[in-house]
C-alpha cells in the first residue's frame, strides 16, 4: 500500500527534521559495602546507614538521588549524605492538594448535578467534565472515570472526542501492557481511535459496535482496487481543456474541474480568458503533473484513497488555494486515516497546521495522547503543545483547549511536579480557562507548583488569583505561600479568620497547626483528626513528637491508629524509620517492603535513599527465608488478616522470582483490600505481562477490565481462556463477575455450578479458601444453609479465616444467634485488621452491646459508614433528629457516601425540611445517577409541600 511509502515520501520533502535525544548515564565501580554491624542498638545501625552511604552513594551535591541496588555507585563526599538520625517535626508539613476541595463539597456536587441536568445536551459534556475535576479530589477513582465516561460520551467535535478517549485509555495505563500498541483499539466504540474521528454529536453511538472492523473492511475494498484511473476512453468526449504544467498536458472537463469550488467556476467560466482558452498554463501555481492528475480523477469520481500520501498532500494545497471544500475534506479524511503512530503524527502535523486540515491534526494530536507518558519527554511533541507558537497553530485549526491541557497537565504533575515542562502545559491551561471552575483549578495547580519549585512570590500570585476566581481552598496555598517567606503571623492571621468565617474542616485545622506552637499547635492537630480522620499529618507529626521525647512504643501506636485503615507510603516509611530506632528490623523490613509494593521507586528519609537500598541493608539483619518458608509465613500471615505483614512477603518472594504471574496477581488482590486500586492495577499488568500462557493472560486482562468498570468484555475474556484450558482462575472470574448482580435462582444454580468447577482445578489454599467462601455466600442467599456451613467449615480448615463471618450468618438465619456471636468473636481474636468483624458482630447481641462493638469499629475504622447509620437511626427512634443529622453530617464531611446521603436525605424529608434533603439526593445522585431509592425520594422532595 502507498502508505509503506510515508516516510520516505515525506522525508524526501525536507519539511521537518526528526530529532530524539537519548542521556547516557555512566557510573563507576565502588567498593562493596561494609558487612553490617551486629544489631545491638538503633544507634549502630543508623551508624551503619552512614557508613553504608558513605562508600555506596551517587546522589552529588546538585540534585542526584540513590539509585536502586545492583547499579554501580559513586563515591561521593560525606556533606552531601541525608538524611542522619531521626524525622523532626520542624521539618514535616502536609503536602497542597492540586486538586478542587471545597469547603461544602456536598453544596457543591448538588450544583453540578443540577447543571447536568439542566444544561442543553451540547453543554453536557463540559458539564461532566467539571463532575470529573471534583471527583478527581476523592478517594474513590471510579467516580472519577465514570464522569470521564460520560464527558466522552456527550462529547460533540472531533478534538473532545480525541482527547477524553485518549485520557480513558491512560487512566487504565494500557501503555504498560507488553504487545499493544497505542493504536491498538480495546474494542469499545467510546474509546475506539477511529470513532474518535468521527464528528458530530451521538452519545448513543457509544454503546455501537466498534467502528474499526467495519473501516478495515472498507480499506480492504480500496486496496484490492488501489489503482489510479486514467483517462478513460468511453468519456473522450468530455475533455473540452487542459492544464499545461511545464512540459506536460493533463486533459480535463471544464465542467468537472469548475464544480470543485468557486474559484475555478469563476476562472473557467466567469469571463476571465481562461474561460476562452483550450490550454491553461498552471505551471506557476505549485502543483505537479501528478497531483494535476490526481485533481482531474477526483473531479470525476470525487475519490483520494488511491494517490500516494505525497499526492493527497499536493491536493490539499491545492484545494486550500482554490477554497475546493469537498476535496480539502477528501484529503483531510484520508490523510487521518494514515496517522498510526509517533513518526508518522511528527511528519504529517505540519502538513495538517500549515493547511488547517482539521481531521489531519485531531490524528496526530490522537496519537502524541495515546503515546503518553512517553510522549510528553519528546521535545518536538513538548514544543508542539507547549510553545507559544505551538499553541496558537493548534488553536488556529480548533486543536488548543482547557480539555487538552486539563489532561496534560495531570500527566506532567504526576510525571515531575517541578519541571519546566509541567509549567509550560500549566501555564497553557490558565490560557485556556474560561469558566470559574476553570480559572480556579488551573490557578490553583500553577500554585502548588511554583510551591513545589520553591517559587513562593509567584505561588503566592497563582493562589491568590484563585482564590479571587472563587476556590476558598486556595487561601492555604496563600498562607503556606506566606509562611515561607518569611510572614508566620501573616499567615496565621488569614487561617485563623478563615476558620471563623467558614464551617471548620478538618484541613483547615491542620494547616492553622503550623503557623503555631505547643499545646495550641497540638489542639489543632487533634481538631483537625476529629473533624477528618483520613487526614495523615497530624498522625505524623503526634508520632514524631513522641519521637523527640523517646517514646517510640507510643509512636509506633500513634501511627497504627491510620494504618488500620489507611495504608500510605509515608506512614509505612515513618513506621519503619521509628521501628529501626526500636531494633524490630523485621518490623522495619515489612513496612518497607510493603511501601515498595506501593511505590517501587519511593525515596525514603527525606528522599535521599533509595527503598530497596534498605531492604538490602535490613535483610542481613533478620532472620533469612527460604521460598518455602515464605509460602508458609504468607499462610499465617493471610489467615491472620495481616495485609501489610502478607504484602511484605509477597514482595520478598517476587525478590527472588520477579516473573511469577500467580504472585503479581495475589499482589493485586491484598492492594485491593487495603484500598489501593492504583499499585493494584500495576501489579494486575505485571501480572499479565509475566503470563506464561495464553489462557493464564487472558485472566488477567479480564480482571484488568473488570475492576474498571467493564465486567461483560471480563467475562468474554473468562470464557476465552476456559475454551482454551479449564483453570481455577478463569472459572474463579467467570463466576465472581456474574455473581456481581442481583441472581436469579437460575443464575445462582450457575454460579454454584463455576464455582465447583474452579474447585475443581489445581491451586492453593489461599484461593481456594476464598472460592469456597463465595460459594457459601451463594449457598446462602439460595437458602441452602447446611451445605453453606459446609463451605465455611471447609475454609476454615484451610485457613480461610474470614469464613467465620459467613458461618456466623449461617448461625444467625438458623435463630442460633448466640453461636453466630461467639463464631464473630472467634474473627475478632484471630484477625489483626478486624474493623468489619466488630461491625459484623453488633448485628447478633442486643443494642447496647451493638453501639460497644460499632463504636469500637469506628475507632478502628473511620471509614466504615454503617456505625454512623446505625446511631443515626437510634437517634431518630429517640426523636433525637438533630444529633441524628450531627451523626450523619460528621461522616459525610470527610466522606461522601451515597447511603449516608441518602439516609440523611430521607431525614430531612421527614423533618420537612425539603430544600436540604433535595441537596443530599442531588449529591448523592452525582455519586450514583442510577440509584433508584434516591431517585424517588428526590422526586417526593420536590413535590409541593401539602
Amino acid at each position: 500500500m502507498h502508505h509503506n511509502n510515508l516516510f520516505t515520501t515525506m522525508r524526501s520533502l525536507k519539511l521537518i527534521e526528526g530529532c530524539k535525544g537519548t542521556q547516557v548515564y555512566a557510573l563507576n565501580s565502588s567498593p562493596p559495602p561494609p558487612p553490617p554491624p551486629p544489631p545491638s542498638s538503633g544507634e549502630k545501625l543508623l551508624q551503619h546507614l552512614q557508613d553504608h552511604l558513605r562508600v555506596n552513594s551517587i546522589r552529588s551535591k546538585s540534585s542526584r538521588t540513590y539509585p536502586p541496588p545492583n547499579q554501580t555507585n559513586t563515591v561521593v563526599s560525606p556533606d552531601s549524605l541525608l538524611p542522619y538520625g531521626l524525622p523532626e517535626t520542624d521539618l514535616l508539613e502536609p503536602q497542597i492538594d492540586p486538586s478542587l476541595k471545597f469547603v461544602d463539597l456536598m453544596e457543591k456536587l448538588a450544583e453540578v448535578y443540577r447543571r447536568i441536568e439542566n444544561c442543553q445536551q451540547f453543554e453536557k459534556s463540559d458539564a461532566y467534565l467539571e463532575q470529573c475535576a471534583i471527583f478527581k479530589g476523592l478517594s474513590d477513582p471510579k467516580l472519577f472515570r465514570r464522569s470521564l465516561r460520560s464527558s466522552r460520551q456527550h462529547a460533540v467535535n472531533v478534538h473532545t472526542k480525541v482527547v477524553l478517549a485518549s485520557w480513558l485509555r491512560y487512566e487504565r495505563r494500557e501503555d504498560e501492557l507488553i504487545g499493544t500498541t497505542s493504536m491498538d483499539c480495546c474494542g469499545r466504540n467510546l474509546e475506539c481511535p477511529k470513532a474518535t474521528l468521527v464528528s458530530g454529536y451521538d452519545p448513543e453511538s457509544v454503546y455501537n459496535p466498534c467502528v474499526c472492523s467495519g473501516a478495515a473492511a472498507v480499506r480492504s475494498e480500496i486496496n484490492d482496487d488501489d489503482v489510479v484511473p486514467e483517462c478513460s476512453t468511453s468519456e473522450e468526449e468530455d475533455y473540452d481543456m487542459s492544464f499545461c504544467i511545464g512540459d506536460d498536458e493533463v486533459r480535463c472537463s471544464r465542467y468537472k474541474i469548475a464544480s470543485l469550488s468557486r474559484p475555478f467556476k469563476a476562472m473557467l467560466y466567469g469571463g476571465f480568458r481562461e474561460m476562452k482558452r483550450s490550454t491553461i498554463n498552471f505551471t506557476q501555481n505549485g502543483i505537479s503533473v501528478e497531483g494535476m492528475r490526481a485533481a482531474e480523477v477526483f473531479s470525476r469520481i470525487r475519490k483520494v484513497e488511491m494517490f500516494p500520501p505525497n499526492v493527497v498532500l499536493e491536493l490539499l494545497t491545492l484545494a486550500n488555494r482554490f477554497c475546493c471544500d469537498e476535496l480539502k475534506s477528501a484529503c483531510d479524511s484520508h490523510l487521518a486515516f494514515l496517522v498510526n503512530n509517533l513518526d508518522d503524527a511528527l511528519l504529517l502535523i505540519e502538513y495538517g497546521l500549515e493547511e488547517s486540515a482539521y481531521l489531519l491534526v485531531a490524528a496526530c494530536l490522537q496519537v502524541f495522547l495515546r503515546e503518553l507518558p512517553s510522549s510528553m519527554h519528546n521535545p518536538n511533541v513538548v514544543k508542539i503543545f507547549c510553545s507559544c507558537e505551538g499553541r496558537e497553530r493548534l488553536a488556529s485549526v480548533g486543536h488548543a483547549s482547557f480539555t487538552l491541557y486539563l489532561f496534560l497537565s495531570q500527566i506532567a504533575m504526576e510525571d515531575d511536579m517541578k519541571s519546566n515542562t509541567t509549567v509550560m502545559v500549566l501555564e497553557c491551561l490558565v490560557e485556556c480557562a474560561a469558566e470559574s471552575w476553570e480559572k480556579q483549578l488551573a490557578y490553583h495547580q500553577l500554585g502548588v507548583v511554583m510551591l513545589e519549585r520553591k517559587e513562593y512570590k509567584d505561588a503566592q500570585r497563582w493562589f491568590d488569583s484563585a482564590v479571587e476566581a472563587g476556590h476558598v481552598y486556595s487561601l492555604v496555598g496563600v498562607a503556606r505561600a506566606k509562611f515561607k517567606r518569611g510572614h508566620r503571623y501573616s499567615a496565621y492571621k488569614m487561617m485563623n479568620s478563615m476558620i471563623s468565617d467558614c464551617s471548620a474542616t478538618g484541613w483547615m485545622h491542620q494547616e492553622r497547626s503550623l503557623y503555631c506552637s505547643g499545646k495550641e499547635k497540638l489542639l489543632d492537630m487533634d481538631i483537625a483528626t476529629d473533624l477528618d480522620p483520613t487526614l495523615t499529618f497530624p498522625y505524623k507529626f503526634r508520632a514524631v513528637s513522641l519521637v523527640e521525647e523517646s517514646q517510640f512504643g507510643a509512636a509506633v501506636t500513634e501511627l497504627n491508629r491510620i494504618m488500620g485503615f489507611k495504608v500510605s507510603p509515608d506512614c509505612l516509611e515513618m513506621r519503619a524509620w521509628i521501628s529501626i530506632v526500636m531494633e524490630d528490623y523485621e518490623g522495619a523490613l515489612k513496612d518497607i517492603r510493603a511501601l515498595l509494593t506501593l511505590e517501587p521507586n519511593f525515596l525514603m528519609f527525606n528522599k535521599k535513599i533509595h527503598g530497596d537500598h534498605m531492604v538490602e541493608l535490613l535483610r542481613p539483619l533478620v532472620q533469612q527465608w527460604n521460598q518455602a518458608d515464605c509460602w508458609m509465613q504468607l499462610y499465617d500471615r493471610w489467615s491472620s488478616v495481616d495485609d501489610i505483614g502478607s504484602l511484605a512477603v509477597v514482595h520478598h518472594m517476587l525478590a527472588n522470582d520477579p516473573g511469577k504471574s500467580l504472585l503479581r496477581f495475589r499482589q493485586s488482590l491484598l492492594l485491593l483490600r487495603l484500598n489501593c486500586q492504583k499499585a493494584a492495577m500495576r501489579s494486575l499488568r505485571l501480572a499479565r505481562n509475566h503470563s506464561k500462557s495464553e489462557h493464564e493472560r487472558l485472566v488477567y486482562e479480564g480482571w484488568i477490565l473488570y475492576d474498571t468498570g467493564h465486567r461483560e468484555e471480563a467475562l468474554a475474556k473468562a470464557e476465552e481462556s476456559i475454551s482454551i484450558q479449564r483453570s481455577f482462575e478463569a472459572y474463579f472470574l467467570k463466576a465472581y463477575a456474574l455473581a456481581d448482580s442481583t441472581l436469579d435462582p437460575e443464575s445462582s444454580k450457575y454460579v454454584i455450578q463455576l464455582l465447583e468447577e474452579a474447585l475443581r482445578c489445581p491451586s492453593d489454599g489461599l484461593r481456594k479458601g476464598q472460592a469456597l467462601n463465595n460459594l457459601g455466600s451463594v449457598y446462602v442467599d439460595c437458602d441452602r444453609l447446611d451445605l453453606a456451613a459446609d463451605c465455611y467449615t471447609n475454609a476454615l480448615n484451610i485457613k480461610h479465616t474470614r469464613a467465620h463471618q459467613g458461618l456466623a450468618r449461617v448461625y444467625h438465619l438458623k435463630n442460633q444467634r448466640k453461636s453466630a456471636y461467639d463464631e464473630m468473636t472467634k474473627l475478632i481474636e484471630r484477625a489483626q485488621n478486624n474493623a468489619s468483624a466488630f461491625e459484623k458482630r453488633s448485628e447478633y447481641c442486643d443494642r447496647e452491646m451493638a453501639q460497644n462493638d460499632l463504636s469500637m469499629a469506628t475507632q478502628l475504622d473511620p471509614l466504615r459508614t454503617y456505625p454512623y447509620r446505625y446511631r443515626a437511626a437510634v437517634l431518630m427512634d429517640d426523636h433525637k433528629e438533630k444529633e441524628a443529622i450531627e451523626e450523619l453530617s460528621k461522616a459525610i464531611a470527610f466522606k461522601p457516601d451515597l447511603q449516608l446521603l441518602h439516609l440523611r436525605a430521607a431525614f430531612f424529608d421527614s423533618m420537612r425540611e425539603p430544600a436540604d434533603a433535595i441537596r443530599d439526593c442531588e449529591a448523592a445522585l452525582s455519586l450514583d445517577p442510577s440509584h433508584s431509592d434516591t431517585i424517588v425520594l428526590y422526586h417526593k422532595s420536590r413535590e409541593p409541600q401539602s
